[in-house]
């Protein structure tokens, strides 16, 4: 996957969720434990730690910090904060040398990788925000067949890519087959 696909995937976060207003951000994230709010300071934070993975190339963990968000920041800093994480995971897909490999716990990715996963916790998490915020909102097939080709290449999406994904992330049954309680992806290169 590419820088391209980090922005847009971002994009889409940010025109999910700009609607929700201030206030709206502290229910619980559809099915998770996590409020609206930590589920976008999440992936913000995802963002970042993978960026720094392709950026810094460590070879046995994450560098240690955490993103953290001032209580009372609203909407637009929210968003704001989720959309440097992924400018930045971007700009270090875009730059990374060939060959590069960052540490990840499900195997050592390389900078497609990165950004399959930072695509992946963007759409799966807009998803999770909008069952509280947006319920009819539905994730756009595209990149969700991008990302399955990317990190579960033995996926057959057929023509449901959102559904799999969501299936393969935990969140939905699929095909008769109830979501995993356990999942992963595949991030190390093939």
């Amino acid at each position: 996957m590419r820088a391209e696909d980090v922005e847009d995937a971002v994009a889409v976060l940010v025109r999910a969720l700009e609607p929700v207003p201030d206030g709206g951000w502290s229910a619980p994230a559809g099915p998770l434990e996590w409020s609206c709010r930590d589920t976008a300071v999440h992936v913000a934070d995802d963002l970042f730690g993978y960026a720094a993975q392709v950026a810094l190339a460590p070879s046995d963990d994450y560098p240690p910090f955490e993103i953290v968000v001032p209580d009372g920041v609203g909407t637009a800093g929210l968003l704001q904060v989720v959309a440097t994480g992924g400018a930045m995971l971007a700009a270090a897909v875009l730059t990374a040398p060939p060959g590069v490999r960052g540490w990840h716990p499900f195997g050592d990715a390389d900078a497609a990788g990165f950004a399959a996963m930072g695509v992946v916790e963007v759409l799966v998490h807009t998803h999770d925000i909008t069952r509280t915020t947006a319920p009819g909102w539905t994730l756009p097939p595209e990149p969700c067949r991008d990302v399955l080709a990317r990190l579960w290449p033995d996926v057959d999406a057929g023509d449901d890519p959102a559904g799999a994904l969501l299936h393969h992330t935990g969140r939905a049954s699929w095909r008769g087959v109830p979501a995993p309680v356990r999942w992963r992806w595949h991030g190390a290169p093939r």
